[in-house]
């Protein structure tokens, strides 16, 4: 029998956001079942870390990256995929691993898959997500992605940090976006959410598409798991 006496807590650089943290959602308290430390990045609103490329704040994410690793965080991660921007410099500042975003999961995956077959990626906003974003994680240019945006409810709500999230319209734009990506690309045999955000949604995406759907959650949990492995 495994026993966990004693998980490794995890660091979770927040964006400064208000919209509602459903169950799922990484801000959400019971999304893990590890200990999580929070710190909220002020400042780093979802609209200018996403679509202003976190002009300006990568002094104020160093900063409390380092905060939450003198409080004990054995692992640090963020509350945006869009950080990956900052993976190498968060690294370079503490002295425990750091994850920035759920995109690190595309190159595992796409290993994974035979060759003929690609990994796709579902965004809050495909226009914001450059080439830049992708090489940071190590990402092959020519991966299909879909996106949220247009949709009636999910980039908008998040994107403008409004205070109230119409869920079932919200997820509605996830599975519509994911169903569209792989119409379109029929190649694609596994996807990864880029948000954060949209982890509540990925059981009804894999639903939706007959695909495996990898979320930040999923990659957390393979994270920390590392950090301080079970003993058996």
């Amino acid at each position: 029998m495994s026993t966990d006496k004693n998980p490794a807590p995890l660091g979770l650089l927040m964006l400064d956001s208000r919209f509602p943290r459903i169950p799922g959602d990484i801000g959400n308290a019971g999304s893990f079942p590890f200990p999580l430390f929070k710190k909220v990045v002020r400042g780093a609103s979802p609209s200018r870390v996403v679509r202003d490329r976190a002009s300006g704040l990568l002094h104020p994410f160093t900063e409390a990256a380092r905060q939450l690793e003198q409080e004990g965080a054995a692992g640090i991660t963020t509350s945006c995929g869009f950080l990956t921007l900052f993976q190498q410099e968060l690294s370079a500042a503490v002295r425990v691993p750091v994850a920035t975003s759920s995109l690190f999961q595309v190159p595992m995956l796409q290993a994974m898959l035979p060759r003929e077959k690609q990994a796709g990626i579902i965004t809050i906003a495909q226009s914001s997500l450059t080439m830049d974003h992708l090489a940071a994680a190590n990402i092959a240019p020519d991966t299909p992605i879909g996106t949220t945006e247009g949709g009636r409810e999910f980039t908008r709500a998040i994107l403008n940090n409004e205070p109230e999230l119409n869920v079932e319209l919200a997820r509605k734009d996830n599975v519509d976006a994911a169903r569209a990506l792989v119409a379109q690309n029929p190649r694609v045999a596994a996807l990864v959410l880029e948000c954060t955000n949209m982890a509540p949604y990925a059981a009804d995406i894999a639903e939706a598409t007959g695909l495996p759907t990898y979320s930040v959650i999923d990659f957390l949990i393979w994270f920390q798991r590392g950090l301080r492995p079970r003993r058996y």
